[in-house]
């Protein structure tokens, strides 16, 4: 096939040449566009076991691959006090079964080149064709004789809460957790969230007994593509998943829409280690794909924030600047429970500037009729994206079972592009003022009081303040008064004292640590140096490889890392003096100001300010240092990074952080320190 597709093409572009001889293209001319594709979606083959499995074959000669996935129809539930336990059977799901042990199973699976994995509701398997029977064994056994033992227990609930810790300072895990609790209720399915509390709550007997009542065949379906004949396909899935024992089910009510706010108003969320604020407009809708609106509510959001040309982004982004992206998405749902989002992520100074431009598009589409170019434009790139995931054979697999769950009629997806192209100007403006209202909509802010409630009177709207869980709360004291007499000598002097006392700091002339972090399941290695003179190395490592490097030997220094090497500029040159090197506090920089007084961590802390671009935090009551806050500039955006300094230890007389956490935009990762040595382990040749 290969072969004649390139004589193919070769002998076409052989055409066009001597054709070109003779005629020339009118380039002033756009070409015409083409027939509009035809949806022709083949009806998988269908059967049912008597368990209540439903079994759907989509055959598909492509590629000798076939693929299987099981979806269990089960209702949403609250897990409530025990929020979590559907995360920990998850977990726990898909690591061997009564007769394989975990290693023996996943051996198997990857000398077979094939790929499982499981979810609370379901599982996935996929592989070459000659080991289907296997792979469908494997998924069945691991499916139906899970390997659930208590020691696997523990070790997920430990990766879960730390995984919690880790994301207390992440905007989006925040931001995720209070826009769904603020939207649907703490007490609805779709508003609850996992702490550590709930975690700890769960027992390893609670995880068994949510497998039983949740992994059962009475509802589920089995999809099954690739290159194997629907007959084979049905004796595979009959003999490995036939004998799936049906359970007594409990019944579950359906979820139900909560209402909308009264009137337009924002929650606002303090979050004082965040370099920017979260904004999300949102509101409750009833939104099913069976809805007659449905294909006009699709372009309308499409319109409004689908992408780079919608309203949102074209505002936000590329007139205004204000942040790197900005979106919306209008959710469907069987159960007619879902919202409608807008959100971006936007510097903290233009944050109430953000929202107005929010309002602004939203308004705009609710009142002004679409630009006829601007909904063809927004047609074509939504057919084009149809068509391509019809190149999948899993889509059409997907598209069948949803026809099945959202109660659609069999040629939903065949007029799919038809209905998308009905859509007229006065459809949008339309669904736009049944879906998207902004007359009773939440705007949820997560981001730095200090440095944004300021700026929200002028906006006009009532605000109403919440904690980092969605508990209402009064407002915060974001500015507190300096006291009389505190200066940077008197911080500094209350920072020397708590963690040792002049005589003792003074006595190290250098200092080394070293520890590990974990970030996206890789082990990290850390390294730090300093001495006297302003003298620093820091260093990242991952199995030996250097990924980050910063060295200053008081006066100059540079960054390097995967083999690159960059100088610093004479700002990070200056930035760096500022807060580097052994015990700064222990004299005051001329540049150094006291701006005053914020909360960092959960308590009142002095802010030193040492240059426009550096700050650093001391605690009211304690004196030690608990957070250095760094902006730098990247691709014309502000970008701040902060370092907590948090369990400080006693080491050899002097307190020491053993945790330093480090924030920079939604990323965060915790560096646990596990050594510390005092002059000894350093050389000038470090800081070279």
């Amino acid at each position: 096939m290969k072969t004649i597709n390139i004589k193919l093409v070769a002998f076409i572009g052989v055409a066009l040449i001597a054709f070109g001889v003779n005629a020339q293209i009118d380039r002033s001319q756009m070409p015409e566009a083409g027939p509009e594709p035809k949806i022709n979606l083949e009806k998988p083959k269908e059967f049912k076991l008597k368990n209540g499995i439903t079994v759907m074959v989509v055959e598909n000669n492509k590629l000798p691959r076939v693929s299987y996935q099981l979806s269990i129809d089960n209702l949403p539930y609250k897990e409530g006090d025990k929020a979590g336990v559907a995360s920990l059977l998850s977990a726990m799901l898909g690591n061997g079964t009564t007769s394989i042990s975990k290693d023996d199973f996943n051996e198997e699976v990857d000398f077979l080149g094939a790929s499982i994995s499981f979810g609370s509701s379901g599982a996935f398997g996929s592989g070459l064709v000659k080991y289907s029977d296997r792979i469908v064994e494997l998924m069945a056994d691991a499916t139906i004789n899970p390997l659930l033992v208590e020691q696997e227990f523990e070790k997920e609930k430990e990766k879960l809460i730390e995984n919690l810790k880790s994301s207390e300072k992440s905007l989006d895990a925040v931001s995720g957790r209070v826009v769904s609790a603020l939207a649907y209720g703490k007490d609805h399915v779709y508003g609850e969230y996992l702490t550590e509390e709930t975690v700890n709550n769960v027992t390893f007997q609670d995880v068994k007994d949510l497998y039983k009542v949740r992994f059962a065949p009475n509802d589920a379906y089995i999809v099954v593509v690739g290159d194997i004949d629907p007959k084979a396909a049905k004796k595979q899935i009959k003999k490995f998943f036939g004998d799936w024992e049906k359970q007594d089910l409990p019944n579950i009510s359906e979820p139900k829409l909560t209402e909308n706010v009264s009137t337009t108003q924002i929650n606002f969320i303090d979050m004082p280690n965040a370099s920017q604020t979260d904004i999300t407009v949102t509101n409750n809708v009833d939104l099913k794909q069976n809805d007659e609106d449905y294909f006009a509510a699709l372009m309308a959001n499409n319109i409004l924030g689908g992408g780079g040309e919608g309203y949102l982004f074209k505002n936000l982004r590329e007139d205004k600047g204000y942040t790197y992206g900005a979106y919306s998405s209008l959710g469907s749902n069987r159960y007619g429970v879902s919202r409608f989002n807008a959100s971006a992520k936007v510097r903290n100074a233009v944050a109430d500037s953000a929202v107005v431009e929010f309002v602004k598009e939203i308004k705009r589409i609710r009142t002004e009729p679409v630009d006829a170019q601007t909904l063809e434009n927004a047609k074509a790139k939504y057919v084009g994206n149809f068509v391509m995931a019809l190149e999948r054979p899993q889509t059409i697999a997907n598209y069948a079972l949803s026809i099945k769950l959202n109660n659609l009629p069999q040629d939903f997806y065949e007029n799919y592009l038809d209905n998308i192209n009905k859509v007229s100007a006065e459809d949008v403006k339309a669904v736009s003022q049944k879906y998207f209202k902004i007359d009773n909509a939440r705007i949820i802010m997560v981001g730095k009081g200090s440095e944004v409630v300021d700026n929200l009177d002028r906006l006009n709207l009532p605000v109403n303040y919440f904690d980092q869980y969605a508990n209402p709360i009064d407002k915060p004291e974001f500015k507190k008064e300096l006291p009389e007499g505190v200066t940077v000598a008197t911080v500094y002097e209350d920072y020397i004292s708590a963690v040792g006392g002049e005589e003792a700091v003074s006595k190290v002339n250098s200092m080394m640590m070293k520890g590990n972090a974990s970030l996206q399941g890789r082990t990290l290695s850390f390294t730090s140096k300093a001495a006297k003179g302003g003298k620093s190395l820091t260093m990242i490592e991952m199995n030996g490889m250097t990924l980050s490097k910063q060295v200053f030997d008081g006066e100059k220094g540079y960054a390097a890392g995967q083999g690159q090497r960059m100088d610093l500029n004479e700002q990070q040159i200056k930035d760096t003096k500022a807060s580097s090197g052994l015990f700064p506090e222990l004299s005051v920089s001329e540049n150094a100001e006291l701006t005053g007084i914020e909360p960092v961590n959960g308590e009142d802390a002095y802010v030193v300010k040492l240059t426009d671009n550096v700050r650093e935090f001391y605690s009211v009551d304690s004196g030690l240092k608990l957070a250095t806050e760094t902006t730098a500039e990247q691709m014309g955006q502000k970008m701040v990074s902060t370092i907590s300094y948090l369990d400080y230890t006693d080491k050899n007389g002097i307190l020491i952080p053993m945790t330093l956490s480090q924030s920079f935009g939604p990323q965060s990762v915790d560096i646990k320190i596990e050594e510390v040595k005092f002059n000894e382990g350093v050389a000038d040749a470090d800081f070279e």
